[in-house]
Parts: C-alpha cells; structure tokens; sequence
C-alpha cells in the first residue's frame, strides 16, 4: 500500500523509502565496528535501548518521502514540525525538506475542506483552543452551507479575476484559504516522522490533522516495525 484517502478529498501517498531497522541498527553498531545482516533479538533490543535512552541520531539515517494532499490549516500545523524538529547544522539548513505547490503559478481549479453536517464540533470547556463535542445536524447544516456559499464567492472572484488579466499571484487573494486544498512532498528522518505522529496522534490534536498522522502510521510502519513501536511509545 502506497496510498491512502483522507476524508473525501485528500491524500497521503508514500513516494519513497530509505532505509529498514536494520539501517538503524547498522548506524548505532558503526561505533563498535560492527554490522548486522539480518534483524535479530539482540538488534530488537539495541533499538529499543536507543529509543528508550533517547539516543536519536541512528534514527535519521532512515528517510522516507511523501506526497500530501491536504487543506491549508492541516499544512501550516504540520509545517511547524519542519521548524521544531530540524536538527540545525552549522549551516543553518534542515535535515528535512518540504516543497509546496504555489498558486502564484498553479492556476488549477481550487477544492475545498467542507466539515459535514454531523462534523461540525463545539468549543471546548476548558481550553483556549482545540474542539469539544459534535453539534447538532441543524446547526451543522447551516454551517456547512454557509461555508459552500463563502467559497463559490471567492472562486467566483478569483476567476473573474483570472480572465480579466490579473495575476495568479494577485488573483489568489479571493480563494478562502484555511479549508483550500494544497500539495506538497515532506521528506523527513523517521526520528521526525515519529516526533509528528506522537504529537499529531494525541486525542487534543486537531482531528484533521490526527486523520492524516493516521495515514502516516499506515504508510510507514511496514518498513520500520520495530523502529516505530519503540519511537512512538
């Protein structure tokens, strides 16, 4: 499996792989001048040393590539973990890399997150800011439409824009942003990886995103079984 829909629009699809457990074990082991071939008991347990003790740099030579397909709001929460979890050299350049399509040249026809009536959440109680429980189908359905009519506005703007010779990168003003469907290629080390998912998994993250740290568990833990179980405890 390569690939998994996220709500009706969106996508995550795994482009490529570097790396397994034993890459991991292999980079912990270069120290003694040692190497393993084939994953044994005795590398199950060094791995999960390394996890434990939070000893990480083994945990970056493997890397894995993704595509991502996904609403604004979700990407900008995501693009935190680019900032948060780059391990800086000297340089200043990160280990991870993200590039993202730009409406100042791509022109294609925007889509839009659109919650259903039964996805609309309330406020929550004691918080500043994430969600509390589903609201009523009545209340979402008037949302839901009022959203639909908010954003036929903006591409009705946008395009009109378009045609009258204004540029892309002007034009794009009109588009409703936060629910706008982006895509983007995250390459990132499996320390990163897991760093994301344990935070982006927790039941007080945002649930867009959850669904999409979901995906990312899908993807990912075939290659690294026993990395992963060890980092995400």
């Amino acid at each position: 499996m390569t690939k998994i829909n996220v709500h009706e629009l969106g996508y995550v699809r795994l482009v490529n792989v570097m790396g397994s457990d034993l890459t991991i074990v292999n980079a912990a082991r270069v120290s003694y001048e040692k190497e393993s071939f084939n994953l044994n008991e005795n590398d199950i347990s060094l791995l999960k040393f390394l996890a434990r003790e939070g000893h990480t740099s083994p945990f970056r030579h493997a890397l894995a590539q993704f595509e991502i397909y996904a609403p604004l709001m979700v990407a900008r929460q995501w693009w935190k973990y680019i900032v948060g979890s780059a391990h800086m050299e000297a340089t200043g350049d990160s280990m991870d890399a993200w590039n993202e399509s730009s409406r100042r040249y791509v022109t294609e026809e925007p889509t839009f997150y659109i919650p259903k009536n039964n996805e609309w959440r309330s406020k929550p109680l004691n918080s500043k800011q994430g969600s509390g429980d589903y609201l009523g189908i009545e209340i979402g359905d008037k949302y839901s439409k009022e959203l639909e009519k908010l954003i036929e506005l903006g591409v009705s703007a946008y395009e009109a824009a378009l045609a009258d010779g204004v540029c892309a990168e002007q034009a794009r003003l009109f588009l409703p942003s936060y629910g706008m469907y982006i895509r983007w290629y995250w390459t990132a080390s499996l320390q990163s990886i897991s760093h994301f998912i344990v935070q982006r998994s927790k039941k007080d993250a945002q649930k867009e995103i959850r669904d999409y740290a979901t995906a990312i568990i899908e993807l990912i833990k075939p290659h690294f079984p026993a990395s992963l179980e060890e980092l995400i405890k």
